[in-house]
């Protein structure tokens, strides 16, 4: 990026697969779990002061909270002025879950016993808007809608917003909880799910995806002011892109033509060229069109056998617009641990695609090096960040 360097030096993440960085970590390193990701051990009361406060937060808002109160922990103390620090929070659709209970009581009981909370607990913004609030951070408080390209997004986004000098320090990332009976009727009557509940990224048997939820919270910091105050400084944000497929509102357009357009720019923007790309963190659905078109991407624009490839989505299932956020967590772990995770679910290659250079089995060890995290949205939205490693 031009203008100053970005550091990331808090990670905090909700998963299906482990609450906190560690148990996250060994989730992703396990066995794939099966059925839906949901987080069923997450306990709210343990970020907010009343149950009142948790009632007055959707599930979404509630994820993002504990996933940026666990980074900022890391991050430690950080002295910013207060509006020069911002939130950037991606989500694909926030607090359905409000929504869905609160049509429910007024079909039951009637308008009047709708909740006056329904608006601010329900908008795409509220995570944002609550993490601002809670850490009196006065810059700019925002968040990306692009569907499950949202949270690579939102941590692009801000990642410039430090680099050009705005912000010193932001709160970035996505949150997503839409286990609502709607929404999951809908994906099941597009047969977007994977019929026998088992996500396997590029596998020659895959038939969807399987649903997850969770957030993904980075600190982003600037790289001077982070080193002067003795920060773990865990990986740098090097780059990023956004580019729209403009063909149709689910497929991905043909060969993957605006995922390509994507990690080109993106790694443009990083001042890297593919020979640099040491790994890729993939979109990797588990979708039949998706995982073919963004194997066709890479071949495309990195070659055979290209960079070591994982989808960490055979264990976190797809959590829409928290993916590329909890993507991004993945990433920077990588990038610290010398370890790629392997891509679950995945047995049997597909002869119709183009070879992927796929991590399975067990973590890779590797040599860190700049690395790319995808996410593809509806509605044709791209997404790619470049990440390097402190």
């Amino acid at each position: 990026m031009q203008g100053r360097r970005v550091a990331v030096t808090g990670l905090g993440v909700v998963a299906p697969c482990g609450i906190g960085v560690d148990a996250f970590w060994d989730g992703l390193c396990g066995p794939a779990p099966v059925g839906d990701r949901r987080v069923d051990d997450f306990d709210p009361s343990l970020w907010f002061d009343s149950p009142k406060e948790v009632r007055r937060a959707d599930r979404c808002t509630q994820f993002a909270i504990a996933a940026a109160d666990m980074a900022l922990e890391q991050a430690g103390d950080l002295t910013a002025d207060p509006g020069r620090c911002g939130v950037w929070i991606g989500t694909g659709i926030g607090g359905i879950q409000t929504l869905e209970d609160q049509i429910t009581t007024r079909l039951d009981k009637g308008e009047r016993r709708v909740s006056p909370f329904l608006v601010p607990m329900m908008m795409a913004n509220a995570p944002s808007a609550s993490v601002s609030m809670r850490h009196g951070f006065q810059g700019p408080a925002e968040n990306s809608c692009t569907a499950c390209a949202a949270g690579t997004h939102a941590v692009a986004n801000a990642a410039r917003l430090v680099a050009s000098g705005r912000c010193d320090v932001m709160i970035a990332g996505g949150s997503e909880a839409a286990f609502v009976p709607t929404a999951l009727a809908g994906f099941r009557n597009m047969t977007a799910f994977s019929a026998v509940g088992i996500s396997r990224p590029f596998d020659a048997e895959r038939d969807g995806f399987v649903m997850g939820e969770g957030a993904g919270i980075l600190v982003l910091e600037e790289w001077e002011t982070a080193l002067e105050r003795g920060a773990t400084i865990i990986a740098e944000v090097l780059g990023g892109a956004s580019t729209a497929d403009a063909h149709h509102i689910t497929a991905p357009s043909p060969g993957g033509v605006g995922a390509i357009a994507c990690m080109e720019l993106a790694m443009e923007e990083a001042g890297v060229t593919a020979a640099d790309i040491g790994h890729i963190n993939a979109h990797g659905t588990s979708t039949p069109l998706n995982d073919m078109a963004e194997a066709r991407a890479m071949e495309k624009v990195f070659g055979t056998p290209g960079p070591l490839v994982t989808s960490t989505k055979g264990i976190t299932g797809h959590a829409l617009g928290a993916a590329g956020a909890l993507e991004a967590v993945a990433l920077a772990l990588s990038l610290q641990k010398a370890l790629i995770p392997p891509t679950a679910g995945y047995v049997t290659p597909d002869p119709e695609m183009p070879p992927v250079n796929l991590v399975t089995g067990a973590p890779c060890p590797w040599e860190p090096a700049p690395s790319l995290s995808n996410s593809f949205g509806f509605g044709g939205h791209n997404g790619t960040i470049v990440m390097g490693p402190a």
